[in-house]
């Protein structure tokens, strides 16, 4: 994803922070076994029984979180807790959540080894993320790095003629400052970072791009582009016939071309380096096989018009979303993608994933429900500063299920584990 010179010198700022550069690279590499032990996976591996749920249970509270709402034991609690969140409240749907891990993430926000929750109804979903969360974690993990942080709202104006609104553009274009202002007044966790402008005949559409801090920010956007066009509107030289609060060109909750060159929410980066012994130990394949595969379906994601290509990504975002509180809609544009899956010059598979979309909040929106918040602690991801954390986790995640998913389809497993795991109770 090609950005600006402004936005290159933000995102290096940020990442740096003061430190030298080659420290701050020497971050993103490999962790081995040696360098740190791997904690133990989830106990019950694909065990049903009240035995095993209870173990894993137990093997939550011994990481220090306890997890009453999700197991059901917690008295239901006020219905005011869900304001914010529900209109009409009757009550709760339930969808069941699994565990994924250890994930080892050797990121800029997120480096240690998490066990992941996940919500799904579709069998096969956790044992195949947690199947490539194992070869990542022998491999050495994920490096993951998280680039441009951005939410975007677009408003539109309509003038008389295009004169008019070529001069409106130009005008607004003078008054960044005065509208970076203007959102300073309105919240105190956002900052206007970037605006655009797009001249249709008599149209112009505003690109106003924020920093939402560690929220999602898509309420944070609303609120701080009604107050821009207040402040435009009071200004301007030229007045619109009528305007629009969003436009329909933000991206909000669509998969559009525009967000995927330039980003929208989190945009993440991640990459392993899988010894060729482990993908013929785990996926039961070898690197050129799954190159093969890569290179195949990549041809039939671009002739199919695919923004983005990739295998299953929205799987395993939609699951995160659902146990972590996330705006599940926001799943269309997330889930673009680019995996690639090359051999190297020494016979190893190297595996990158690109998810330049992540709209992903630590703190707000439904964060604050009760199932969310336990979910969240499980990976320390609640809270300030750690939405980057998240979309990090989020990516390692998503590169662990497209590995699963492309070894499951090279070694002829991929029935095979459907029929084993995505049906119910044998017949009797």
């Amino acid at each position: 994803m090609p950005i600006s010179q402004h936005h290159a010198r933000n995102v290096t700022d940020r990442l740096v922070r003061g430190r030298p550069v080659d420290e701050v690279v020497g971050l993103l590499t490999d962790t081995s076994e040696e360098e740190r032990p791997v904690p133990p996976r989830v106990p019950g591996l694909r065990e049903w029984s009240a035995d095993a749920h209870a173990r894993r249970v137990e093997f939550v509270e011994g990481l220090g979180v306890e997890i009453p709402h999700l197991t059901g034991t917690a008295p239901r609690g006020d219905a005011s807790v869900m304001r914010g969140s529900i209109e009409n409240y009757i009550g709760m749907a339930q969808v069941p959540v699994g565990l994924v891990g250890p994930l080892r993430v050797n990121g800029m926000h997120a480096r240690g080894d998490f066990y992941v929750p996940l919500a799904t109804s579709e069998g096969a979903l956790v044992a195949s993320h947690d199947r490539g969360a194992h070869l990542l974690t022998a491999a050495g993990g994920a490096v993951c790095l998280t680039t441009t942080e951005q939410v975007q709202r677009a408003p539109a104006f309509v003038f008389e003629r295009m004169g008019q609104a070529a001069h409106f553009a130009a005008w607004v274009v003078g008054e960044y400052e005065a509208l970076k202002a203007a959102v300073s007044r309105t919240t105190r966790h956002g900052r206007l970072t970037d605006v655009g402008t797009h001249i249709e005949g008599n149209h112009v559409y505003l690109v106003f791009a924020f920093h939402t801090g560690d929220a999602a920010g898509q309420n944070m956007v609303t609120f701080c582009t009604a107050a821009l066009c207040e402040e435009i509107l009071a200004r301007t030289p030229v007045q619109p016939r009528y305007w629009f609060l969003e436009s329909n060109m933000s991206g909000d909750k669509k998969a559009t071309a525009l967000s995927f060159i330039q980003g929208r929410g989190r945009s993440v980066t991640a990459e392993a380096s899988i010894p060729r012994a482990l993908v013929e130990d785990v996926l039961h394949t070898t690197p050129e096989r799954m190159s093969d595969y890569w290179r195949v379906s990549f041809v039939a994601g671009v002739r199919t018009g695919s923004i983005g290509v990739n295998g299953h990504v929205a799987n395993g975002i939609a699951a995160l979303f659902l146990a972590c509180g996330q705006d599940v809609a926001c799943v269309s544009e997330a889930s673009v993608g680019v995996t690639r899956l090359e051999v190297t010059d020494q016979g190893d598979l190297y595996a990158a994933l690109s998810l330049p979309n992540l709209i992903v909040g630590s703190v707000g929106g439904g964060t604050r429900l009760p199932t969310a918040q336990e979910c969240l602690r499980i990976m320390d991801c609640l809270g300030d500063d750690r939405a980057s954390k998240l979309a990090e986790i989020c990516a390692a995640l998503t590169l662990a299920g497209e590995l699963s998913i492309v070894g499951a389809l090279c070694s002829g497993d991929f029935a095979r584990a459907h029929a084993a795991l995505g049906r119910g109770s044998p017949a009797r």
